[in-house]
């Protein structure tokens, strides 16, 4: 399968095509994207690298940046950012460190960075063979710690409505849905059932994130069939230990 680059820049310059000819010579084919985000929703998915070439437009591209940040985060990737200090720094503005794998300041180290290509897309293909989990949940800020806790050991992707996890499903896999059960407009057991009704999700095991341990609303939840549930209480080690012990069982099943 061939490798795939995504480079953004406002324009396709002489400076860019030169760089897409030295991706090509390590045999990573490239695309190019302006910072649109028409553009940038057609070109973003499937690609396997992004790479941002700033330039002194940058501070107008505050729209498209927004845009990488949330998919980054929401397809659990990182960007390499080409440019200048300064237009490094309005990057910073919009985007987390969490979502830069690097930065390569003009003129470009074209050995140093063929090499962090390299390394990116190496461990790429070993982050593609992790476990992908999918978190839905309207609080995005336990979303996110939720995010960190299983980043390093899973593919974590995140969705904060129930229409956007459908959106999100209609494109990518995931192996397991933590589900909040009460969240507004679509309620968890609503995006249960539109999972469920689907050929192409049906079969993805739900376990729904719940703040209420009493009795009847555990029994309410459990009556839906979910794989399992997850009082919002439960710590990192506790979930990490849940979840592993959820796909050694299905790992065990298929033997």
């Amino acid at each position: 399968m061939g490798r795939n680059a995504l480079i953004i820049s406002a324009a396709e310059t002489f400076s860019v095509r030169g760089l897409e000819m030295k991706l090509k010579g390590i045999d990573v084919n490239s695309s190019f994207a302006v910072p649109k985000i028409k553009d940038l929703e057609v070109k973003c998915l499937g690609t396997d690298l992004i790479i941002l070439y700033t330039d002194e437009s940058t501070d107008d591209a505050a729209e498209a940046l927004v845009y990488l940040k949330d998919y980054c985060l929401a397809h659990d990737e990182q960007i390499i950012v080409i440019g200048a200090k300064s237009e490094y720094d309005t990057v910073g503005q919009f985007m987390p460190a969490s979502c830069i794998r690097g930065f390569f300041e003009r003129p470009l180290e074209m050995e140093r960075f063929l090499d962090e290509v390299e390394n990116y897309l190496s461990d790429a293909s070993a982050h593609e063979k992790r476990k992908s989990i999918l978190i839905v949940d309207d609080d995005v800020s336990y979303m996110s710690m939720i995010f960190d806790w299983l980043k390093d050991t899973y593919r974590v992707s995140m969705a904060n409505s129930g229409m956007q996890a459908i959106t999100w499903l209609a494109k990518n896999h995931a192996d397991l849905i933590l589900l909040d059960y009460e969240m507004p407009i679509t309620s968890g057991p609503q995006v249960l059932e539109m999972i469920k009704s689907e050929a192409q999700t049906s079969e993805i095991p739900v376990m729904f994130l719940t703040g209420k341990n009493d009795k009847e609303s555990i029994m309410r939840v459990l009556s839906l069939k979910p794989a399992d549930y997850l009082l919002k209480t439960i710590d990192k080690k506790g979930l990490r230990d849940k979840l592993e012990d959820f796909f050694l069982t299905q790992t065990a099943k298929k033997i």
